[in-house]
């Protein structure tokens, strides 16, 4: 597995790719431009944040619930009288085990749940805002057509230079061991 594999080890196509973003940003956006982008930018990220924020509370509430739930589930099987023996038609008695401490809600299903459900509310908030936040930011950028064109037309130019860029890099390696590392 080669350390490129994961975007936090690369090296070298982050710093390019934002040079290259910059040179494209600089060159053919207006500063209205700019600034729509980056009203754009902010709301998905205000709305990401709400979103995971709403996501974590939801996600310890319904966690409390089922704690909650479960030990009230407990404390009624344990003050329900249970039989003690099964009597068998042979006559034969055997004994049933008390089952009672196997039930009761631990430290670390408590643990398990607030973590579970946090993470899971969490993660549901957060791409929720994201994708209400890229839809505000989406409106944002179109509201104007001729910022829209301007900022369409800048975003495909740099995409064609990333494209080249990488279709250069391709036909520098040599081994197939080198194209498969890029």
């Amino acid at each position: 597995m080669s350390a490129d594999s994961l975007a936090l080890l690369r090296k070298n196509a982050g710093e390019e790719i934002s040079a290259l973003a910059e040179d494209h940003l600089k060159h053919d956006l207006q500063d209205s431009d700019h600034d729509l982008l980056k009203s754009a930018a902010s709301k998905i990220g205000i709305h990401v944040t709400i979103g995971s924020a709403a996501g974590l509370a939801l996600g310890a509430f319904l966690a409390f619930r089922i704690r909650r739930t479960r030990m009230q589930m407990f404390n009624a099987f344990r003050a329900h009288e249970k039989p003690t023996h099964v009597k068998f038609a042979d006559g034969r008695e055997e004994l049933i085990p008390d089952v009672t401490p196997y039930m009761r809600p631990t430290t670390f299903g408590d643990i398990a749940a607030y973590t579970f459900f946090g993470f899971g509310g969490l993660f549901l908030g957060g791409e929720t805002g994201l994708l209400t936040g890229g839809s505000s930011a989406g409106r944002t950028i179109t509201r104007d057509p001729e910022a829209r064109e301007r900022i369409e037309t800048a975003f495909r130019r740099f995409r064609a230079d990333v494209l080249r860029k990488e279709a250069d890099q391709l036909d520098k390696k040599k081994s197939i061991s080198e194209m498969l590392r890029l």
